[in-house]
């Protein structure tokens, strides 16, 4: 047997989704903060969908979310212009929130199982504007010394970029309806409605590239044949 061959059989024996992303495990994200700088105002809330990929169909759709109110960090900022937009108040007692170490912990042993599962060696980010989540992550990351993210500390999929050149779209809301998802504006700026709204969104636009025949890419020949079908 050539080494080619020995390649292909190892490739069809592992999970179809770790396949997908060159390896990374993709978990969408949304967080909600007491501004918008990481390294100084509070992480409020955090909430993480993971994704399942159908073997047979290709198909991605929304697996589990687990989400947590979080106490602001010792000395954190609280924009009042933030918490007003959000309507988060961070001293109401009945939030049930836990420290940012309690909450990033659960979330990392979450996707540390499901990565392993799918055979992925790491995550990557999936967010509406990710740089700013991820920037957050990272932030509270590194201030409760968690050694290792399970997350790629750049790389990231942003549904703001993908939304805007699958839809025409960049605001959350309006890419939902575009595509045919519903969104209700008065539960938005929530991190749990946001996560799974964002994960709707993300599968929606991965799910119609793969029906399009752009992943596994189809043949330039496959591709006049559909376009000459349809």
């Amino acid at each position: 047997m050539s080494d080619n061959s020995k390649t292909t059989s190892t490739n069809t024996e592992k999970p179809l989704i770790s396949q997908r992303f060159r390896g990374y495990f993709p978990v969408v994200i949304d967080v909600e903060t007491a501004g918008f700088n990481a390294q100084t105002d509070a992480l409020l809330e955090i909430a993480a969908t993971t994704l399942a990929l159908d073997e047979t169909t290709g198909q991605f759709s929304l697996d589990e979310t687990i989400h947590f109110n979080v106490d602001p960090f010792e000395g954190a900022n609280l924009e009042p212009a933030a918490l007003e937009f959000t309507g988060i108040d961070p001293t109401n007692p009945l939030r049930g929130a836990v420290d940012e170490k309690k909450a990033l912990t659960e979330i990392f042993k979450l996707i540390r199982k499901k990565m392993k599962a799918a055979g992925c060696q790491r995550a990557i980010m999936v967010a509406h504007n990710a740089a700013f989540d991820l920037g957050f992550v990272n932030a509270a990351t590194e201030r409760c010394l968690i050694k290792r993210s399970p997350f790629h500390p750049f790389v990231s999929f942003d549904t703001t970029t993908l939304s805007g050149l699958a839809l025409g779209q960049t605001v959350l809301a309006k890419a939902c309806a575009t595509a045919n998802i519903d969104f209700n504006n008065k539960e938005a700026h929530s991190a749990l409605y946001d996560t799974e709204k964002t994960a709707e969104l993300f599968c929606y636009i991965v799910n119609k590239w793969q029906q399009l025949g752009g992943w596994p890419l189809a043949a330039d020949d496959e591709i006049e044949e559909n376009t000459l079908a349809n």
